[in-house]
């Protein structure tokens, strides 16, 4: 009798959102609160980072909280600004602004409040299910050039100057160069000390310190060592005297009547629509594998949520809003249950600038520059790339293509090449895996000429038999499976009869390559069909393709020479972090 008796039924039922989650309300008000601490600091160390106002981070953050319980689409994900959107934000504002901030700024709140309408479009038109045909390799690439950035963007904060160049080469080279003569020594030793307090409060597994929000606990000792430096005004945040009056709003009709900006603010809209669409469904796949209650979200009212929130925070100054992975873990540690959680978030938000504006005021840029490259960091880390790198070292191809292109040109055109370079390489190695095939390779041509047929592969369905027997229903795939082709795998599960009990997934000596994308969401759509429904199934015949390499879900190939045991190794995922 050591557990109360009420604990089976708890971690049977489920939390549910709206009306009948307001019971958890004890659960919920405790974890808004420690999101609270955690989203302050991020709130407005991101919004600088985006050169808007620090007020607008705050706003951001309160109208994702107060509307997602009413929208819902996930359970635990805390929304907020973006910090993988604050390099896009910046230079958009720049471009927008022919150099003029200000300008920028309300040419942009137009820009996020049209895609916004247009991510609601898309989520009537169940957009979401597009997401599954971007390569791992190339949202974790996504990931890690932003990490790169936001670093890149903070050394001027850090070391207590401005940086006036936007592109990431141009920035490096500023921030270097400019270091020895115009940085600050207190400035740069405070946020020294916050950055190593940072990464050591990473490391430590102290209990009492773990339930202290590291961004909190580093912003409190950046105050106190500022107050001790007395440093100047300009070198700390500086919140308006009433938070809430003045609202910045979108300028729609300057933008309209500057012709020479409209491709500017279509590829702003794009670049916005198309990074905030994977970055959120990316960030809840990820938060659902930590949810204690196993619960799904829905990508496609998630990507409404997004939509309205959008709109809503733009319309009054603020900035994007997406699924925060920090914040959202944050508030599972806390006991979180429902999205009521990201309501007294807001609420603790709203009190925090009515009571403690004067105690914001006094937190230092550096403080938060340091926060902020630690952000960044977790995104590009060394370990990031050896992950990469153990699932397959073919998967360092789209990964790092991904990065160069997003840190040479722009995110937009780095997820472009890195799409590209996977579809090619998709190609070049079912081509040698078809070689390897006797009785296919009379028939093979040259690899230039069966480029093109190579490509069509990739989006052809996979899947070229069905049958059913009594309650058991069979699928047979017999070409490539990879994420190109993840949309058509969807149609066909989505048609298994209602009457079917266990479905069989076979794997047929046809299928010359499965790619890490597909195999990871074969693998786990049996693991998760398996532990939620009545429908059982079962993956088959997988075993004669062979691992490129000793990952679990890494890519199989046709072997050589007869498949060797290969030892798998379980690993968790890294996540994403904001």
């Amino acid at each position: 009798m050591d557990q109360p008796i009420s604990a089976p039924a708890v971690a049977i039922e489920k939390p549910q959102n709206g009306i009948a989650g307001l019971k958890h309300w004890r659960h919920d008000i405790v974890a808004g609160l420690l999101v609270s601490l955690v989203s302050l600091p991020l709130s407005i160390g991101i919004a600088i980072a985006s050169g808007a106002p620090p007020i607008t981070g705050l706003i951001s953050a309160i109208i994702a909280g107060l509307l997602l319980p009413f929208l819902g689409g996930s359970y635990v994900t805390i929304s907020g600004p973006a910090a993988g959107l604050a390099p896009v934000l910046l230079a958009s504002m720049a471009a927008l602004g022919h150099g003029n901030k200000d300008d920028g700024f309300h040419f942009l709140l137009a820009v996020i409040c049209v895609a916004g309408a247009i991510q609601i479009v898309l989520s009537l038109f169940k957009a979401a299910r597009f997401s599954a045909l971007f390569p791992a390799s190339v949202v974790e690439g996504m990931l890690a050039a932003i990490g790169m950035l936001i670093i890149v963007k903070q050394l001027g904060s850090f070391m207590g100057f401005k940086v006036h160049a936007h592109e990431f080469h141009e920035i490096l080279y500023e921030a270097v160069t400019q270091a020895p003569t115009h940085a600050v020594a207190e400035v740069f030793t405070l946020g020294a000390i916050c950055l190593g307090l940072t990464f050591l409060l990473g490391k430590i597994k102290l209990r009492w310190l773990q339930m202290i929000p590291p961004p909190l606990l580093v912003v409190v000792v950046g105050v106190i060592i500022g107050q001790f430096m007395r440093l100047d005004s300009k070198y700390l945040i500086k919140l308006p005297d009433n938070p809430f009056h003045g609202f910045a709003f979108p300028d729609f009709s300057g933008l309209i009547a500057d012709p020479s900006l409209w491709w500017t603010a279509i590829a702003v809209v794009i670049t916005l629509t198309l990074i905030d669409g994977i970055e959120s469904l990316a960030t809840i796949m990820a938060v659902d594998k930590i949810d204690p209650f196993r619960r799904k979200s829905d990508p496609n009212r998630t990507l409404l949520a997004m939509g309205i929130s959008n709109i809503c925070s733009s319309v009054v100054g603020g900035l994007t809003i997406i699924p925060g992975g920090v914040k959202s873990t944050a508030c599972i540690m806390g006991g979180g249950r429902t999205l009521w959680a990201n309501f007294y978030n807001a609420i603790f938000l709203i009190i925090f600038l009515f009571v403690a504006k004067d105690l914001i005021n006094l937190i230092p840029l550096s403080a938060l520059a340091a926060i902020l490259i630690f952000t960044g960091w977790k995104l590009c880390r060394p370990k990031v790339w050896l992950h990469i790198a153990h699932i397959g070292r073919e998967q360092l191809i789209p990964f790092t293509v991904t990065i160069v292109g997003s840190l040479a040109i722009d995110l937009l055109w780095g997820i472009g090449l890195g799409i590209l370079s996977k579809l090619m390489m998709n190609v070049v190695l079912a081509n040698i895996a078809a070689q390897r095939v006797p009785e296919r390779r009379k028939a093979l041509l040259p690899l230039l000429l069966s480029l093109p047929r190579g490509v069509k592969d990739q989006f052809r369905n996979p899947i070229v038999e069905r049958a059913i027997n009594d309650k058991d229903y069979h699928l047979f795939f017999g070409h490539p499976i990879v994420c190109f082709n993840t949309l058509s795998v969807s149609r066909e599960l989505a048609a298994i009869p209602p009457q079917a009990q266990h479905v069989f997934l076979h794997v047929t000596r046809d299928v010359l390559l499965i790619d890490h994308t597909s195999c990871e969401n074969l693998v786990q759509l049996v693991s998760d069909r398996n532990a939620s429904g009545p429908v059982q199934f079962e993956l088959v015949d997988i075993e004669h393709l062979q691992k490129k390499s000793h990952h679990n879900t890494g890519m199989r190939l046709v072997p050589r020479s007869p498949a060797k045991p290969v030892t798998v190794v379980q690993e968790k995922p890294l996540g994403v972090v904001q």
